[in-house]
């Protein structure tokens, strides 16, 4: 069990070098990907319980500790990212599918793995936790919604096929999780250290799929597309960053709110667009899941590092006061 453990702990720390290396992998080599493609929803679904498993009833209380910054987030998260997905989609004139594929991940929530980005960059990360809980379980009534209204001038969207979907593959898994944890809460405690390593083989297949299956799509249009889901992360980023510090949030919730806003559920907005829209669709999602696990880590380590020499600024500044 340790060295299981100890495989699922370096899974986790080297998570964007696994999505990087088998998203190349997969375009080079799709034909040892494509038969990942059905079963794209059933691993979203043994991710989302193991998110489930990974939750408690704090971290659902953290909403009444903090809820203007949660508030901030989620409204942060189902704003700013479908407007950012929306106005990048027209103004680079995409084919109708990829115009779709990019609004909805724009429209889906937070991923966990927003939450270890949270974590390394030294921000709130209860607070995180908390807000990537509450936007998941809003997700099967504010994506297909939200979808819907931004995404309908190009292709139909069906709010009910939608809502079932996230129910199945989101909804439902999540619950299981947390009835589980509740009723098993020992064992689990035990093999939760583990389930990072099925998040991140989760993950790297569903992107891998997509990408295996998209290989021609990705060689006329991958640049493009690439360079609107790098603005969309960035933008989010940025965005949600200067809304935390303009509603006067202190740092730590600033980075947290930040990283929700502008870290999504690739994984989500992939099978989604694989069951409601076409392959192509899920492109956007599969590069996101690319870019997110580069930029995410990249900024993480950074407000780490600024927070680390604060921290170590402020002990020089007490101990001359002190000797003084």
């Amino acid at each position: 069990m340790k060295t299981l453990e100890k495989v699922s702990q370096f899974a986790g720390n080297t998570f964007a070098i696994w999505v990087i290396l088998f998203a190349i992998l997969s375009f080079f080599f799709p034909e040892g990907f494509t038969w990942i493609a059905p079963h794209i929803a059933l691993l979203l679904g043994i991710i989302m319980f193991g998110m489930g498993l990974t939750l408690k009833l704090e971290d659902f209380k953290g909403v009444l500790k903090a809820p203007k910054s949660v508030l901030i987030a989620v409204l942060g998260q189902y704003t700013i990212m479908p407007l950012l997905a929306f106005g990048l989609a027209s103004a680079f004139q995409v084919p109708a599918e990829v115009a779709a594929g990019i609004i909805l991940v724009g429209c889906c929530p937070g991923g966990t793995a927003s939450n270890v980005m949270t974590f390394l960059a030294k921000g709130n990360t209860a607070l995180s936790v908390s807000v990537t809980a509450v936007s998941t379980l809003l997700a099967p009534i504010l994506t297909p919604a939200l979808t819907l209204v931004f995404a309908s001038q190009w292709l139909p969207v069906s709010f009910i096929d939608m809502f079932i979907s996230i129910v199945q593959i989101v909804l439902v898994p999540i619950v299981l999780g947390i009835i589980v944890r509740l009723l098993f809460s020992k064992q689990v405690e035990k093999s939760i250290s583990v389930l990072p390593l099925v998040s991140v083989v989760g993950i790297v297949a569903v992107a891998s799929a997509v990408v295996a299956t998209n290989t021609e799509a990705i060689v006329t249009t991958g640049l493009l597309i690439f360079s609107i889901v790098v603005l969309h992360n960035v933008l989010g980023l940025i965005i949600g960053y200067l809304i935390g510090k303009l509603l006067r949030l202190d740092f730590s919730d600033q980075k947290a709110v930040s990283i929700e806003v502008g870290m999504q559920n690739s994984g989500l907005g992939a099978t989604l667009a694989q069951l409601h829209f076409a392959p192509i669709a899920a492109v956007p999602s599969a590069l996101f899941s690319v870019w997110h696990n580069i930029s995410g880590p990249v900024l993480a380590t950074w407000w780490g590092k600024k927070s680390d020499e604060a921290k170590k600024s402020e002990q020089t500044q007490s101990g001359i006061s002190y000797a003084k």
